[in-house]
């Protein structure tokens, strides 16, 4: 199920709004480097990647386009990251196809104006290992940005919390993502 306002822009400008680097050094900041790691909605692999070079653990990018995932296995293999494991996947409709309790961290950003937040929200909770983390990133809608979904269908960091503890998700922190992209908000939760 295509999520509402799902397209993507073109890849340049799409990373123009993000230090890549610093958002994952921050959010994946405390996850050992040989965990797995699973993102909800790769788009080009923009976190995927940055969370591969930093892990050693199966990084597996999710994704409901096909150019998406293509895009993503390109890049794995140029760069030789045999441990991105891209797959093309309706999340929403049909869950991840992980197991339970395999993951160490996932990731899901730009995703939470979803018609079925908290569904998603439980996928990853089910997914994530005792005491695994969550990192939550979306546009704010207190502020005019470039880009992202209409402020009416974007979630505030505390209709987040709501959901998040809702899925089962506790020690819920808000991360102060101001110098690395200062157009979105960022929560880290336990599960």
């Amino acid at each position: 199920m295509k999520g509402r306002e799902s397209g993507m822009p073109q890849e340049a400008y799409w990373a123009s709004f993000f230090n890549t680097e610093a958002v994952i050094e921050t959010m994946l900041g405390s996850t050992a480097e040989s965990g797995n790691v699973v993102e909800f909605g790769c788009g080009y692999g923009t976190f995927t990647l940055a969370a591969a070079r930093r892990n050693r653990g199966i990084v597996t990018a999710l994704d409901i386009d096909p150019e998406m995932v293509a895009t993503v296995k390109q890049k794995a293999q140029a760069l030789a990251m045999p441990h991105i494991r891209a797959e093309l996947r309706d999340f929403v409709g049909h869950g991840s196809g992980l197991s339970t309790g395999t993951q160490q961290h996932a990731m899901i950003f730009n995703l939470l104006h979803l018609e079925q937040p908290v569904a998603l929200l439980q996928e990853a909770h089910r997914v994530l290992q005792a005491g695994g983390e969550l990192s939550v990133m979306h546009w704010r809608s207190d502020i005019p940005t470039p880009r992202g979904p209409s402020l009416s269908i974007r979630p505030t960091p505390a209709q987040c919390r709501a959901w998040m503890t809702e899925a089962g998700f506790h020690s819920i922190e808000e991360v102060d993502l101001q110098t690395s992209c200062p157009f979105h908000f960022g929560l880290l939760a336990k599960r």
